[in-house]
Parts: C-alpha cells; sequence; structure tokens
C-alpha cells in the first residue's frame, strides 16, 4: 500500500514529538507499506515567524511572508527525516518546489494547480520514506507561495491524489470528528465515519479537525481521508461517501466559529448593481464573503447589507469597504468582531423537515438572539453574539441528542 500520513504543529510540537512521529511512520513502512510523511510546523512556529515580521515591518509583503512562512515546514521535514534515518530507514525529506507543487501566485492563500511528483515517486521506487514541507508550494515563476493556515492538509490530500495512493491520514491531537467540541462538550461522541460534504460543512463552520479546501479536494477526487490522533492508538474517523446509513441520521453535529466578523454598509441606495459593485471589490481583494443580509428601508430607496468575513480579514474589510461606500454614497460601514456562528450539520436533513424551527426554538428558550441566518441542503447557521457561543453549543447539543450517537 501507499500510504500518505500528515502530522500537524501539536504533533512534531519538540525532537520528543518528532521522535514518536517517526516510530508511527516506522511501523507504518515495516508492514512493506510505501510512506510518505506531510508535515506542518512545529506548534507556535508560524506565529512567531509572523511576529517577527512584524517586529521588522508594519506592513511585510506577502510575498516576503511566504517566504518566511515556509521555513517552518522546512525545518520540521528535514528533522523528521532525520528521526525516521535514525531507525534504520531511507529517508528524504523534500521542499514544496521539490514535491513539484506547482500554486497560483495568489500569495498567502495559493491554491495548488498541479503537482508533478517526479522526485518523489522515484525515491518512492528506491524504497525511500518522503518527508514533504507542508503548506507551501512554487509558482510557474518560481516564487514560493503557501497554501494558507491549515494548508498541509491540502498538500496532504493533493498529495495523496497525485501519487494514487490508497490512504490519506491526518493525524492531529484529537482521535477524529466528534459531534460537538469535546472541550466544550464533554460527553461529545466520535464519529466512525462521516461523509465529505458533512465535513466540508463542519470544516467550513468552524471545526478545526480539517482544513477546508482540503475535504473539497478530498471530495472531487474521492480521496479516502482517516482523521486520527498521534498521542495514541485509537481507531479515527473515515471521511468518505455518502451512504444510506449517514441519511438516517439527521443531524450529525455542531459547529462554532469565533473568527467571524460582521460589516454592515449603512443606507445604501436601494438600485441595480450596488451589491454586485460592493462584493466585486471584496472578492477582488481575495476575501472569502460567508453570510449575507440586506435590509430594505420603509421607504424603499436605501437598504443595509451586512456581511461575515474571517474575523482576521475584518480590519482589511472595513478599509475596502469604506472606500467602495463613498463610491456608493451609503451613510456609513460598521465593523463588528464580538460575533460568532454556530451551525447544526447533517446529510439526513434532506429528507427531514424541523430541523431549523428546532434550532431557533432551542436558542430562544435561553435568550440567545439570532443575527442572521444562512442555510444549505445540510445545515442551519445562525449568527450569534459571541458571548453565547458554548452556551449555544451545549444546548444545541443536548436539543439533538447527539451525546446518544453512535
Amino acid at each position: 500500500m501507499l500510504i500518505v500520513q500528515k502530522y500537524g504543529g501539536t504533533s512534531v510540537a519538540n525532537a520528543e514529538r518528532i521522535k514518536a512521529v517517526a516510530e508511527r511512520v516506522s511501523r507504518t513502512a515495516k508492514h512493506d507499506n510505501k510512506v510518505v510523511v506531510v508535515v506542518s510546523a512545529m506548534a507556535g512556529e508560524t506565529d512567531k515567524l509572523i511576529g517577527a515580521a512584524h517586529q521588522v515591518a508594519a506592513n511585510p509583503s506577502e510575498r516576503e511572508m511566504d517566504l518566511l512562512l515556509s521555513s517552518g515546514e522546512r525545518v520540521t521535514s528535514a528533522l523528521t527525516a532525520m528521526a525516521i534515518e535514525d531507525l534504520g530507514h531511507k529517508a528524504m525529506a523534500l521542499t514544496g518546489r521539490q514535491m513539484g507543487i506547482v500554486t497560483d501566485a495568489v500569495h498567502t492563500k495559493a491554491k495548488i494547480e498541479k503537482i508533478t511528483a517526479e522526485k518523489a515517486n522515484k525515491a518512492l521506487n528506491e524504497g525511500y520514506v518522503i518527508v514533504v514541507a507542508g503548506f507551501q508550494g512554487i509558482t510557474e515563476s518560481e516564487d514560493v507561495t503557501t497554501l494558507g493556515r491549515g494548508g498541509s492538509d491540502l498538500s496532504a490530500v493533493a498529495i495523496a491524489y497525485a501519487l494514487n495512493a490508497d490512504l490519506c491520514e491526518i493525524y492531529t491531537d484529537v482521535d477524529g470528528v466528534y459531534t460537538a467540541d469535546p472541550r466544550i462538550v464533554p460527553e461529545a461522541k466520535k464519529l466512525d465515519k462521516i461523509s465529505y460534504e458533512e465535513m466540508l460543512e463542519l470544516a467550513s463552520l468552524g471545526s478545526k479537525v480539517l482544513q477546508t479546501r482540503s475535504v473539497e479536494f478530498a471530495m472531487k477526487y474521492n480521496v479516502p481521508v482517516v482523521v486520527r490522533s498521534s498521542f495514541n492508538e485509537n481507531p479515527g474517523t473515515l471521511v468518505t461517501k455518502e451512504d444510506e446509513e449517514m441519511e438516517k441520521v439527521v443531524v450529525s453535529g455542531i459547529a462554532h466559529d469565533v473568527n467571524q466578523a460582521k460589516v454592515t454598509v449603512m443606507g445604501v441606495p436601494d438600485k441595480p448593481g450596488i451589491a454586485a459593485k460592493l462584493f466585486k471589490g471584496i472578492a477582488g481583494a481575495n476575501i472569502v464573503v460567508d453570510m449575507i443580509v440586506q435590509n430594505i428601508s420603509g421607504d424603499g430607496r436605501a437598504t443595509d447589507i451586512s456581511f461575515t468575513v474571517p474575523k482576521t480579514d475584518g480590519k482589511k474589510t472595513l478599509k475596502l469597504t469604506e472606500d467602495i461606500a463613498k463610491e456608493l454614497e451609503a451613510k456609513g460601514v460598521d465593523l463588528r468582531e464580538d460575533i460568532a456562528k454556530i451551525s447544526v450539520v447533517g446529510v439526513g436533513m434532506r429528507t427531514h423537515s424541523g430541523v431549523a424551527a428546532h434550532m431557533f426554538e432551542t436558542l430562544a428558550k435561553h435568550g440567545i438572539n439570532i443575527l442572521a441566518i444562512s442555510t444549505s441542503e445540510i445545515k442551519v447557521s445562525c449568527l450569534i453574539d459571541a458571548k453565547y457561543a458554548e452556551l449555544a453549543v451545549r444546548v444545541l447539543h443536548d436539543a439533538f441528542e447527539l451525546a446518544k450517537a453512535a
């Protein structure tokens, strides 16, 4: 078998943890498996590098930031390869460039365009364990790029597809995918398997188990993914295609995301093309917009447009939106960062009614006001005050009886 294993920052946090990873890789390789290991930077290293950048420059360029931040994963890949070699295996560390990961030129949020993997394939056939620095790639013009927060997950899934791997294992500090964050809901249950669609919703709604784009990639190319803990031998959660058994469960999990900011453009003239101009400008800055709510004034002449973006993009979005708002002759722009998004997710919602009503009733019963709502076939999300986020997760987990999940 060809197995791709990805280890996150907490799994390679120090020399002791890197040695533990090497031992796990060694055990896998001894069963006649070809192994490719993808590693993140050691826990906290990326934040240290970001801090260093802002000590020397008020607004460091995104191109130079990519070159700087990619170094964290390179350090880990070299150390991990050394540790694997120390256990008697041939090992080779590769950067994103050496792996042949080619991306577009959008620095800090690059998208993978292709993976050549020539060097890796040759080394695998020669009996090497390959250790790849995750989170990074290179443009056609040979500039280093990074794939955004959690990008090593995407590296692993994309490499698994490029190498036609039999399995992609994502090792982290949790045993798998739970019905809710077990730090908030101690009785949350681990799921044995979950559909790509449910995992995609959970990832996009705040679950930090897998990066959203990695799930999109796995779903598009049908890459089998298992989420496991690197701290024990417990079986993980299989992320796979939807089946009939999954459809019987109405709600699979509760997600929460406190990394949200709400921008409101007030008093916008209500005429065709206004929303298009506003969101085209925001999209041009590579800012991802989530919820959008529009309220028409009583006289029908003006409207307020509210939308959410990641909190990390909040101030950048505010400045951009203020500039656009002047062109639109809007009355003003407001930014709120004390908000959270709470979501219920389940493929069974396609064939069962009443989920939204039950969610709204539960939140109302506990005095939690809803600021905005968005839905899809398999999820309902509500925007609420951030101070109620953990309470909302707990009461919704109880309301949908998820502690009884398999």
